[in-house]
C-alpha cells in the first residue's frame, strides 16, 4: 500500500518492487549522511509484517528454519532462513520475539507465500500465523548492519534491531514526532551495499544457497536440530565449496549509468586468459558472462558501488566488466568458503 510519506514535499517514488515507498527526498547524499549518522528515518514500509503467536512459537519455527529460535531471549533480533529441500533459499525473515509473539518482515510480495507454507506446517501445534502487513510499517532508523540499534522506541511500535514496526496509522507523522529527517530507500540500500548486506531477491536467485551471500555467518546456526535443507548447507559447509560467491564492486566513477539489477557480469578488458572460468554462468543470455549484478548505487563517500555474484573460481584480483562498466572486485565470500578446504597460500594474501 502506498506511503503517505510519499505526500512529503520532493518525494520521488522508488522503483519496483519498492514502488510505494520514496527513494528520496530531493537530496539523497544528505539522506544518506543523516542516517549514517543516525539522524534519519527510512520509510521501508513496502516490507511486509507476519506475526506467529502461540506457546509453541519458538520450538516451531526452529523446526522449519535455519536459526537456532528455540532458546532465543525476548527483545533479541535474529536472521532465518527458509530453505527448500535441496538447500536453495526461499525467504529471508528479519525477527525478533516480544515474549507473546514473534514478529518478522520479509521483502515485498512474499508474505502470502510464507503464510502459506506456515499455515501448512501447523499441524497440531499451538501457534497462529497473521500477516500483519495492513496494521504495521517498516520503518529504520539505522543504517543495515546486523549489530544496529533503532536507538528510540515508539509506543505501539516492536523494535528489530535497527528497524520499528509501528502501528501504520502513525507513519505519516513519524518523522516530525521523533525529530529525524526523512530518509529515501536509495540512502539505505546506499548503505546496505557498502556493507555488504544481500538483499533476498537482488543478490540470489532461484538457485542461491546461504553460503554464496554470507548468510551462513548471520541466519544460519550450524550446529542445530534437523529443518529442510540443512543436508546441503552441513555438506558445503564440511566438505566442499558453493558455486557462486558475492563480490562487492567499485564502479567506474565516470560513467553515467549504474549497471542495473541483472546485469550480466564478464571480465574485465586484458585479463589473462588463464583467469577465465571453464564455464559461463548457468542460463547466462551474455558471451563470457561469469556473474550478474545484484544493487548497485551511489556512495556519498565510496562513489558508484554495487553487489554482485560471480562464479567461485573467477580469480580475486581480476578487474570485472558489470553490465559493461569496469569495476574492481572486493571478496566479501572468498573462493575458499567451506570448512574443511585447503587454499593457495597466495590466494589466501590476495583476499584479505
Amino acid at each position: 500500500m502506498r506511503s503517505p510519506l510519499l505526500d512529503t514535499p520532493g518525494a520521488v517514488a522508488a522503483q519496483a518492487p519498492d514502488e510505494t515507498v520514496a527513494a528520496h527526498y530531493g537530496d539523497p547524499y544528505a539522506e544518506q549522511r543523516a542516517l549514517a549518522a543516525g539522524r534519519a528515518l527510512v520509510d521501508r514500509s513496502n516490507r511486509e509484517v507476519v506475526r506467529v503467536s502461540g506457546p509453541d512459537r519458538l520450538s516451531w519455527l526452529n523446526s522449519l528454519s535455519s536459526q537456532k529460535l528455540d532458546t532465543l531471549q525476548p527483545g533479541t533480533p535474529a536472521q532465518a532462513l527458509l530453505l527448500d529441500p535441496q538447500g536453495r533459499v526461499e525467504h529471508h525473515l528479519t525477527l525478533v520475539d516480544d515474549g507473546e509473539a514473534v514478529w518478522a518482515h520479509v521483502e515485498p510480495g512474499t508474505s502470502a507465500e510464507l503464510v502459506g507454507f506456515l499455515e501448512k506446517m501447523r499441524f497440531m501445534l499451538r501457534v497462529e500465523v497473521a500477516d500483519v502487513t495492513s496494521d504495521y510499517a517498516v520503518v529504520s532508523l539505522a543504517p543495515p548492519s546486523p549489530d544496529a540499534n533503532a536507538g528510540t522506541s515508539v509506543e505501539g511500535a516492536v523494535a528489530i534491531g535497527g528497524d520499528l514496526l509501528v502501528p501504520r496509522e502513525r507513519l505519516g507523522g513519524l518523522p516530525e514526532a521523533l525529530g529525524l529527517r526523512p530518509a529515501g530507500l536509495w540512502a539505505y540500500e546506499a548503505l546496505r551495499i557498502a556493507a555488504h548486506v544481500p538483499r533476498l531477491g537482488f543478490e540470489t536467485d532461484h538457485k542461491t544457497i546461504p553460503h554464496e551471500v554470507g548468510w551462513i555467518d548471520v541466519a544460519v546456526h550450524l550446529s542445530k536440530g534437523c529443518y529442510r535443507g540443512q543436508e546441503t548447507v552441513a555438506r558445503v559447509h564440511n566438505l566442499g565449496h558453493p558455486p557462486r560467491r558475492l563480490v562487492f564492486l567499485h564502479l567506474d566513477g565516470s560513467v553515467d549509468e549504474l549497471p542495473p539489477h541483472g546485469a550480466p557480469v564478464t571480465l574485465g578488458v586484458g585479463a589473462p586468459a588463464e583467469a577465465e572460468p571453464d564455464a559461463a554462468v548457468e542460463g547466462s543470455a551474455a558471451p563470457g558472462q561469469i556473474g550478474f549484478v545484484g544493487s548497485s548505487a551511489r556512495h556519498y563517500e565510496l562513489g558508484p558501488i554495487a553487489l554482485a555474484v560471480v562464479k567461485r573460481t573467477v580469480p580475486v584480483d581480476v578487474d570485472l566488466l558489470a553490465g559493461g562498466v569496469a569495476a574492481s572486485q572486493e571478496v566479501v565470500v572468498p573462493p575458499d568458503a567451506g570448512r574443511n578446504v585447503t587454499i593457495d597460500p597466495a590466494l589466501r594474501r590476495r583476499i584479505r
